[in-house]
């Protein structure tokens, strides 16, 4: 039986390995009752995982097997191994959404397109994995996974990362101090660990028949119980040294004696064997054919293969195939360069010049030696290939390796630059910051200094290090000068992004030295993106000229964005920015608008970091309306993405707001604790928002002189995001604990900025801050005229916060039969969004107007899981099971099993019932 290049061995029965082999028969029989399982064992060379592999595929019956194994020399050739994985099932394409097809199609080279999103690829797998497991289920049984290719890795640890209920399992092995970037982290991972000492000692026995047991103790003890070292010592020690006669050697260091044996029983070989191994280990081990026309080219015969075979380094059955994957790296990291050389070369020349033009550019790289522009140009031209299918790691690694083969400073800079800028595309931005050190050297003129600049910013932003990316991107910007008026603006308008967020933490510059260069440095606009840019400008204006000149522009902008237009290629942060101009705006249904139409959009290409931002919008414009399970929903979403891509900023820091409307203090200030320890790094605006919600938070408590405090820090710092929105909560902390100017200056700025802004949801806060500060019976028509405004639009929260506020204003002035009207009004409305401390409050004042009202209880919807919320909802909404698991990134036999725990947890049987059930709207239709 073969494992694509590695045999299968017949030698001793496992020994131990009891839990190993429980997890493993656990994954068999959740695959068997049609659910998933994922494990990775980890572990040194030769301490028992591919062994653990055979033993998974010994026992998998009635499943169908499928096994890769990955080799190093591959490691460049981006979704190579992903294509190997899934060439039994590529018949299947034809199943998959178009957009799956199209992206998986151009990953594996098999038609023309545009660069295929690697998240799109990687639901493609999953999906045409599931799609084949439905028919029978699957194992997939993946060895030496630190060679795999990093496109292929992330396709494979996304689809791990999905599995539920799909009849397919996954086992993967990995050997320690290679790395596999992470990407298999966050899943099951069991270490292997050696042999206990009896175990160790019965496979010694096994190996070598009676040991001396002192040598046995030395042997057990050097090892490490490691299996393959074992077994190895008992083959290669003397006799004398076994019996205790002779000494052992010292000490017993595993992985190099392993590899000083398997070099030892290489080098014992005839040279043409030697140079036949070399070869197994660097051609591809699917293509013996490309082999052995290689090996006719350096005049080697069939019979080399026999002495290898003879002395156990191939396997008998299938004499291309390396008896263990050590072996195959030990051949090949063991040889000399000089035959490492001889032996790409050939296998270069017998590449198909088209088909086999990338791994024909790779043989060519690792046959040169010094600069080679010819070679260069070749792997320049297989970097564009990889990046025409979205291999932008696989693009990264050829363009570095042409930087390696270039002679002109400036050329070889040029492609090293190329090679951050795909590094950044593939998400690793460690290694686009290795690039950019390398080319440092060969930068020559303003363009390409800007373009350097521009790129360390970003990688500063991937690692969400914002304080000192504004200066950068502003050294850019002088650098460039006049040359290129629409590069300039967006630099500044990438400068700008970052100093808002950056806020009071910003070095080398400020907000608004950066608001005011680009406020100067507007142009013609260009209609594909005119909404984008003006809204930028008005964000500028804000900061640099005050809020009289920015609300116009950033009316036009999200009329314009609302509409449909001026939006161009946006990406990720563009949900920040419109986020941060509509509330500048007091705009909620703008911000629905737009952020509903950009998570479509980021939906539809896969896009899931633009994806994760657009969900934290929407996640807020759900809390407005008072829809705070919603809301849950979009976080935890949010949070799943987070974790299936790697991108930071997950967790808590974001839920701040839902932590203060649900009363949850604990994780409200533990979150608050970590941003403020964040501020350093440049998240100032994040600590602003912080101070937003703990005021909204005190408010609630009833606690208003901390409410003043954390209220007045935002008022003074003004930004755009919440500057606006904190007003209405410092007019009410003002009043209620007499700093009459505190409340007077907040009151002056809403009637300076709401008429300008001229929503219902302004209009009605000014209202409502005018009600609050009035005098006498004036106040009764401006709290009526709020509660009417903020009904008009999704606002369900703001309007019962101004019955509650009315309703306290009525019962202090002895109109109780008024009071609890508002009163409960506002306390079924906070009851049921679930906003604890605002329902009690509520019911607090109505109770004191001589009504009783019962406290909150939890009911069943929220004994949901996140997961079961999400696809609750979802289904609430009308979304059938495949438009579901297309939204959630999962199969619709995922969506099935959470569909039918949440059926029980309600006690439903219809997804009819599905709304009423957890509280929200429908309509539901059937599947």
């Amino acid at each position: 039986m073969m494992w694509n290049g590695v045999q299968q061995t017949s030698g001793p029965p496992m020994v131990g390995r009891h839990a190993e082999r429980e997890a493993i028969a656990r994954l068999l029989d959740a695959v068997r009752d049609g659910l998933s399982g994922v494990l990775v064992l980890t572990g040194e060379a030769g301490i028992g995982k591919t062994r653990l592999l055979e033993y998974a595929a010994a026992r998998a019956d009635e499943l169908r097997v499928v096994r890769l194994t990955a080799v190093e020399p591959e490691t460049g050739l981006g979704f190579g191994a992903l294509h190997r994985l899934l060439r039994p099932f590529l018949n299947r394409t034809g199943r998959l959404p178009g957009p799956q097809r199209a992206a998986l199609d151009a990953a594996l080279g098999l038609v023309a397109g545009p660069p295929a999103d690697r998240y799109l690829v990687g639901l493609a797998t999953l999906t045409l994995l599931s799609e084949a497991a439905a028919d029978q289920p699957l194992l997939f049984l993946l060895d030496d996974a630190q060679w795999l290719d990093r496109e292929s890795a992330e396709a494979l640890a996304f689809t791990a990362r999905r599995l539920h209920a799909d009849s397919l399992g996954l086992i993967v092995a990995v050997r320690d101090g290679l790395g596999d970037n992470g990407l298999f982290d966050a899943l099951n991972v069991h270490a292997v660990t050696g042999l206990p000492e009896s175990e160790a000692r019965v496979l010694l026995s096994y190996g070598a028949g009676r040991v001396d047991t002192t040598v046995a103790d030395r042997i057990v003890a050097g090892t490490g119980g490691n299996p393959l070292a074992l077994l190895e010592l008992a083959e290669a020690l003397a006799a004398e040294q076994l019996s205790g006669i002779a000494p052992l050697p010292d000490p017993l260091p595993v992985s190099r004696l392993l590899e000083s044996r398997f070099r030892c029983l290489v080098q014992a070989l005839p040279p043409e064997t030697r140079t036949l191994l070399l070869l197994l280990a660097a051609a591809p081990s699917d293509d013996t054919g490309m082999m052995w026309r290689a090996a006719g080219r350096l005049g080697l015969s069939a019979r080399a293969v026999q002495p290898a075979v003879a002395a156990g380094i191939l396997g008998r059955g299938t004499p291309t195939a390396f008896r263990h994957p050590l072996i195959r790296s030990t051949v090949y990291a063991g040889a000399e360069p000089g035959e490492r050389r001889r032996v790409h070369a050939a296998l270069a020349a017998v590449c198909d010049a088209v088909r086999d033009a990338d791994r024909r550019a790779w043989h060519r790289a690792e046959a040169a030696e010094g600069t080679d522009d010819g070679v260069a140009d070749d792997l320049e031209a297989a970097s564009e290939r990889a990046r025409l299918r979205g291999g932008y790691s696989q693009q990264a690694l050829f363009l570095s390796r042409a930087a390696d083969f270039t002679g002109a400073p400036e050329k070889r800079a040029e492609r090293l630059l190329d090679a951050a800028q795909a590094h950044l595309m593939s998400g690793d931005a460690p290694a686009a910051g290795t690039a950019l050190d390398l080319a440092a050297a060969g930068i020559r003129g303003p363009a390409m200094r800007t373009r350097e600049l521009r790129m360390r910013a970003t990688v500063l932003m991937f690692q969400v290090v914002v304080a000192d990316v504004p200066a950068m991107l502003m050294d850019a910007v002088t650098g460039l000068g006049t040359q290129d008026p629409r590069l300039t603006w967006e630099l500044l308008r990438e400068a700008l992004h970052a100093a808002l967020v950056a806020h009071d933490t910003v070095r080398g510059t400020s907000l608004t030295e950066v608001a005011a260069a680009a406020v100067v440095a507007r142009h013609d606009q260009d209609p594909a993106v005119r909404g984008r840019d003006l809204l930028m400008e008005g964000l500028a204006r804000r900061v640099a000229m005050g809020y009289e000149h920015s609300a116009p522009v950033l009316r036009t902008a999200m009329d314009l964005l609302a509409g449909g237009g001026g939006i161009g290629n946006a990406n990720s942060p563009f949900a920040v920015m419109v986020a941060m101009a509509c509330d500048d705006l007091w705009d909620v249904e703008a911000r629905r608008r737009v952020a509903d139409r950009l998570a479509a959009a980021d939906r539809a290409g896969g896009a899931l970091y633009a994806l994760s931002m657009s969900l934290l919008v929407q996640a807020h414009y759900e809390l407005w309306d008072g829809r705070l399970g919603q809301a849950e929903v979009r976080y935890a979403e949010f949070d799943d993405i987070v974790a299936a891509t790697g991108f930071p900023g997950g967790g808590d820091l974001n839920r701040i707001r839902l932590f203060a409307l649900t009363g949850r203090e604990a994780e409200l200030r533990a979150a608050v604790l970590r941003i403020t320890e964040m501020r350093s790094m440049g998240h100032g605006l994040l600590r602003l928002l912080a101070q937003h919600a703990l005021a909204l938070f005190e408010l609630g408590r009833g606690r208003y002189g901390q409410a003043m405090a954390h209220a007045l820090e935002v008022f003074e710092a003004d930004p755009p995001a919440c500057g606006n929105l904190v007003l209405p909560l410092l007019v009410e902390a003002g009043v209620r604990t007499g700093d009459r100017d505190g409340a007077a200056a907040a009151l002056a700025r809403l009637e300076e900025r709401a008429p300008l802004a001229g929503t219902p949801w302004a209009l009605g806060t000014l209202a409502l801050g005018r009600a609050l500060t009035a005098d006498g019976d004036d106040a009764e028509k401006f709290y009526e005229e709020s509660v009417e405004l903020l009904g008009q639009g999704p606002l369900a929260l703001e309007q019962a916060r101004s019955r509650l506020l009315f309703g306290e204003w009525l019962r202090r002035r002895k109109r109780r039969s008024d009071a609890r009207k508002q009163l409960r009004a506002a306390y079924e409305s906070f009851d049921a969004f679930g906003a604890v401390l605002y329902a009690e409050r509520a019911r607090t004042e109505l109770l004191a107007t001589g009504e009783t009202a019962r406290r909150r209880t939890e009911d069943t919807r929220f004994d949901l899981t996140p997961r079961e919320r999400q696809v609750a909802s979802m289904a609430a909404s009308g979304l059938t099971n495949g438009e579901i698991a297309t939204r959630l990134f999962v199969t619709a036999s995922t969506v099935e099993f959470h569909l039918n725990k949440v059926f029980r947890k309600l006690g439903i049987t219809s997804r009819k019932q599905i709304p009423r059930a957890i509280g929200e709207p429908g309509p539901v239709t059937g599947e």
